[in-house]
């Protein structure tokens, strides 16, 4: 029972200028949907300064390299930064597999799968990461039979792939420990390693290139030191603040193979369903180098805006992950119900200012990346492109994070087999030839449209069922 004290103090810490005649029971939902979005906030935000370093770097990339004589060095990290994309997706389960099962644990209050999952999904990083190392050469031969490019692109692809390579173990590593951090309701950890990345990264690519007159290959560098450098301070946090957990270590436990199973069931889901994310945007890619490479650096330039918001938009996918999987540990379906909506109403107030400066500003943008007069001539006819995203993608991005903290891989696995198979390949060859680069962009954008309405419509089984989920 509320009293008007409770809830006096509940409206001064919310902030809300209320009319006196609400009812008893508007206030109290009011007081809930506050807390519900200062939890959304307090992991929103952190996310959002995390995931905003990423596009940022790849913008500081471009704007190094695309002040330079050649167009090719831009499409050299472009499809280089394409195979490690397909590298790093068959590993994203350690991101968001170990994100959806530990916030699980952490509603359950079960200390011992927490420190499980940590364990299990570091062991499959640094084993996966030296892998990789083994492997490069095969890789190699594998990625630039698949990729076509110019000779002078592949050429510098290929030097930046060899140098980046060497990252791998702390690059899945990294996302090992922060999809853990998340699943803990811990934000900020993984926004203080993602900083850290990026200032060094930053840093180095700027010594290296202007200082050491390297190109691409100076990208490299910078990227392989700042990832060492980002592991090395998560080992550290974890450390100075889960210390404790090691007394919950069972090495029984770690192998128990009904658990194994639904972790390997379940990430094979993401697996297959990350591929074809990462399938589309490949592939959009090699088409772009098939027109030529104004064309590929065009279209290089212009993803970096989608990017920015995709990236932006996902703080609060994250922060679906952590609750939702908390929620789903409680068998809290009120609290499930509740921050799924305010999710989305972030997420729909976070697409209009995006689209807006997108649609009236995006020409001016350009010019942060590149200074290239062919590249921005080619790039003005599709900025309209770009500006529509936000406004008919941010409920895909949403909804992942509400699937991925459900664990409910299967349904987000047949979504993108659908639109990428049934929506985005079709639209692409029915149009390539009519609208060219155009009909690119058109396949995209319904790819991503495809995704968020098919999410939807699979919800109701896959998020708002307990049952199922939890069996």
């Amino acid at each position: 029972m509320l009293n008007f004290k409770h809830i006096t103090t509940s409206l001064e810490i919310c902030s809300f200028n209320l009319p006196l005649k609400l009812s008893l029971t508007n206030l109290y939902l009011r007081n809930k949907n506050c807390g519900m979005n200062k939890q959304i906030l307090r992991l929103a935000i952190p996310n959002i300064i995390s995931n905003i370093t990423v596009p940022l770097l790849g913008m500081v990339d471009l704007a190094i390299l695309g002040h330079m004589e050649s167009a090719a060095y831009i499409g050299a990290i472009a499809l280089g930064g394409l195979i490690f994309n397909f590298i790093y997706a068959i590993f994203s389960f350690l991101r968001m597999g170990t994100s959806g099962f530990t916030a699980q644990a952490f509603g359950e209050k079960n200390q011992i799968e927490i420190t499980m999952m940590l364990g299990r999904s570091m062991f499959f990083a640094f084993a996966g990461g030296l892998l990789l190392i083994l492997l490069q050469v095969p890789i190699d031969w594998l990625s630039f039979y698949l990729i076509e490019g110019s000779e002078e692109v592949e050429s510098l692809a290929r030097e930046y792939y060899y140098i980046r390579i060497y990252a791998a173990p702390a690059s899945l590593g990294i996302m090992a420990i922060s999809g853990w951090y998340t699943g803990m309701q811990n934000a900020k950890f993984p926004m203080a390693i993602a900083i850290l990345i990026n200032i060094i990264n930053i840093g180095a690519n700027v010594i290296f290139v202007y200082g050491f007159g390297m190109k691409s290959d100076g990208v490299a560098w910078g990227t392989l030191i700042a990832q060492y450098s980002g592991l090395t301070l998560a080992i550290i946090l974890f450390l100075r603040k889960y210390k404790y957990l090691y007394s919950f270590w069972d090495q029984q436990e770690f192998f128990n193979w009904k658990k194994l199973g639904k972790f390997f069931k379940v990430n094979l889901d993401i697996i297959i369903r990350t591929l074809c994310l990462i399938f589309t945007f490949a592939f959009f890619t090699t088409q772009s180098a098939k027109m030529d490479d104004t064309i590929l650096a065009v279209n290089t330039v212009l993803l970096q805006f989608l990017f920015v918001f995709s990236y932006m938009v996902d703080g609060f996918a994250y922060a679906a992950e952590a609750l939702v999987g908390k929620f789903f540990g409680e068998q809290n379906m009120p609290n499930l119900k509740r921050s799924i909506k305010l999710l989305f109403m972030w997420g729909l107030f976070m697409s209009i200012p995006f689209t807006l400066v997108y649609l009236f500003a995006g020409d001016q943008m350009l010019y942060l990346l590149t200074d290239n007069p062919e590249v921005l001539l080619a790039a003005s006819p599709y900025i309209f492109w770009i500006g529509i995203v936000p406004i008919v993608t941010f409920a895909a991005f949403i909804w992942d994070g509400v699937y991925i903290g459900a664990t409910a891989s299967a349904a987000m696995r047949n979504t993108l087999l659908i639109s990428t198979l049934i929506v985005f390949l079709p639209t692409y060859y029915l149009l390539r030839n009519s609208m060219g680069n155009h009909g690119l962009w058109l396949a995209m954008i319904l790819f991503m449209t495809s995704r968020g309405l098919l999410l939807t419509l699979f919800s109701k089984s896959n998020i708002f069922n307990f049952n199922k989920q939890l069996s």
